[in-house]
């Protein structure tokens, strides 16, 4: 070999064997993760990962298999650990305990991992699950403690993980813009990759009604954006099949499609506008006061729970809706009644002049509904506001805890403390810390708000929900605050929602990600480290490296911070110290 070219080739190897940094990033963190010893070897070509035969683990072992051998993923800090020349991993074993257990509220999603430290008789990984469904949390774990060219993983490795909150969820509405199945797919499988459970897709608001419903297909035909935006039952088994292929779905596999509810329902007035009041209205009229609005957004509408055709035509999506979509919890929405809608309809108006009230009219619609809903074999979930709502609410009587889960969405912690306190399951969707879609401004047009001197104090920027939900944000929020230990154990977990207004597939990805990392981490491991103390810096240099790894995988994460911090060692959070409160940001 000529001497210029074993001194490039001596070169490289001792860049190789150069310590940059003992560490690995697994995202969400686990919670017990143990490297004693950190070094890699190589991964075979020839990999194989044996399995039981599973429907749905099985196409995830083949994914992952793939994944492993062809995303050579390259680390923004590679983790610097020398390289054992020991023979390759060749194996990679799974063992699940139980196959049948369903993708359900409170599945065992706990797996160990052990990766051999190599040497010739340790040429084999192993992952040991409950389920399926912790056994493909397990195999997403082993994928990201792979990297390079040639394929290196790190050796010598243990982990035991289970998630804290059992509901880890995204919510994605696509009725105020319409979203293609494949962007639906791709936002599925990036919660797979945080391992997330549960995708609350929104379908129906008053904006369009997308999804055709087989007994009640006029509902989409006249209440969509027209034929090229609208869900098929085909398209509905996709994300269904899709989802739990990747392990998405445990609570929300009916989709959460909020449908039916008495609220948020001027769609429907398109195919059936006598079980629709105030529906085409503009939804503050001039000269009203914000109370006597009809609405609390362009798009009126509300049923009428006064009208039998309202139940006969709610029943009939129920029914298809519980068959399209097969999870055991049936969101019924219900939040958000406007008082005003309801009382410009004659019927209505008669019924409360008779002394009748808005609060008997929803009792009237829940109780005609959520029997039916659980004959189903559901469990119902409902926005806090029918429970919580100052001006319309049933009372608890209406509303059976071992049928009901409430998802709060208003006043924080408060909010929680509320429901779980009068003994219902608590689902977590806080505005002030779980809202994607919180600070980009209004959105109403010919608003003379945004016309003002200069100088003049911009508020909220006409976003009602501003400011803008960093992901520091969301990563620091402990949803169990200010509960006891008994009350906790009634949060099932939280979702961050993205409501559509401002959003559509073009921003789809960078307005969810990896703000719903955040969370992602927060639900499955926590917030804290092992001392008890909020670990945000050290997320910061983790997440930065996820991000980068979630763009590679073909989803189009924002930056979280500019790259110099995260490939500067002196710039990078973990390594910094707590600045005071008037001390500048360092620039690159």
């Amino acid at each position: 070999m000529p001497p210029h070219i074993l001194s490039l080739f001596t070169l490289c190897l001792l860049l190789l064997l150069l310590p940059i940094s003992s560490s690995i990033n697994v995202w969400p963190k686990p919670r017990t993760f143990s490297w004693p010893h950190p070094h890699s070897i190589l991964v075979s070509p020839l990999l194989t990962i044996s399995s039981p035969e599973h429907k749905y683990l099985t196409p995830a072992v083949n994914r992952y298999r793939r994944q492993i051998l062809t995303e050579k993923h390259h680390h923004v800090n590679p983790p610097g650990v020398n390289p054992t020349f020991t023979p390759s991993l060749k194996a990679l074993n799974l063992t699940v305990r139980d196959l049948r257990a369903p993708l359900h509220h409170g599945v065992n999603e706990s797996y160990t991992l052990t990766v051999p430290a190599g040497g010739a008789a340790a040429a084999t990984a192993v992952i040991a699950a409950e389920t399926a469904w912790g056994a493909m949390r397990g195999l997403e774990t082993f994928s990201q403690l792979v990297w390079g060219d040639p394929v290196r993983i790190a050796a010598g490795v243990f982990v035991w993980d289970a998630p804290i909150f059992g509901h880890r969820g995204v919510l994605l509405d696509t009725s105020r813009n319409y979203y293609e199945v494949e962007d639906i797919l791709r936002t599925i499988g990036a919660m797979s990759w945080n391992k997330m459970n549960v995708f609350h897709w929104h379908i129906t608001d008053s904006q369009s009604f997308p999804i055709l419903v087989p007994s009640e297909p006029e509902l989409a035909l006249k209440g969509s954006y027209g034929e090229g935006m609208q869900y098929s039952a085909e398209d509905v088994r996709r994300v269904v099949e899709f989802g739990l292929e990747h392990g998405i779905g445990a609570i929300l596999y009916d989709e959460r499609c909020d449908v039916p509810s008495t609220t948020h329902t001027g769609s429907w007035a398109e195919a059936y506008p006598e079980i629709v009041t105030c529906a085409h209205m503009f939804w503050w009229p001039t000269g009203y006061a914000w109370a006597d609005r009809l609405a609390s957004e362009p798009g009126t509408g509300q049923l009428n729970p006064l009208n039998p055709k309202t139940y006969e035509v709610i029943k009939n999506v129920i029914h298809d809706v519980a068959a399209m979509f097969p999870e055991p919890f049936y969101h019924a929405g219900a939040d958000e009644v406007v008082s005003g809608c309801w009382k410009a309809d004659p019927s209505i108006q008669t019924f409360l002049a008779n002394n009748g009230t808005l609060g008997q009219l929803l009792e009237i619609f829940v109780n005609s509904t959520l029997p039916y809903i659980v004959s189903h074999n559901r469990t119902v979930v409902y926005w806090e506001d029918v429970l919580l709502d100052a001006t319309v609410n049933v009372s608890a009587s209406v509303l059976p805890p071992e049928n009901t889960i409430l998802q709060t969405w208003n006043n924080g912690p408060n909010n929680t403390k509320k429901i779980v306190s009068s003994g219902y399951r608590a689902i977590v969707s806080s505005s002030d810390f779980y809202y994607l879609d919180c600070g980009h401004g209004g959105w109403l047009g010919n608003d003379s708000t945004y016309d003002q001197p200069p100088g003049t104090d911009q508020g909220d920027g006409g976003s009602w929900c501003a400011p803008f939900k960093t992901w520091q944000i969301i990563y620091n929020y402990d949803i169990t605050y200010g509960l006891s230990e008994e009350e906790a154990k009634l949060v099932l977990g939280g979702e961050v929602a993205l409501w559509s207004e401002q959003a559509d597939p073009t921003v789809l990805d960078p307005r969810i990600w990896p703000r719903a990392s955040a969370v992602a981490e927060a639900l499955w491991s926590g917030n804290r480290d092992e001392a008890g103390m909020k670990r945000y810096a050290e997320a910061t240099d983790r997440l930065n490296e996820w991000r980068q790894r979630m763009v590679s995988r073909g989803v189009r994460a924002e930056p979280i911070q500019p790259l110099c911090y995260v490939t500067k060692k002196e710039m990078r959070s973990s390594e910094l110290p707590k600045p005071a409160a008037e001390e500048p940001f360092r620039s690159c």
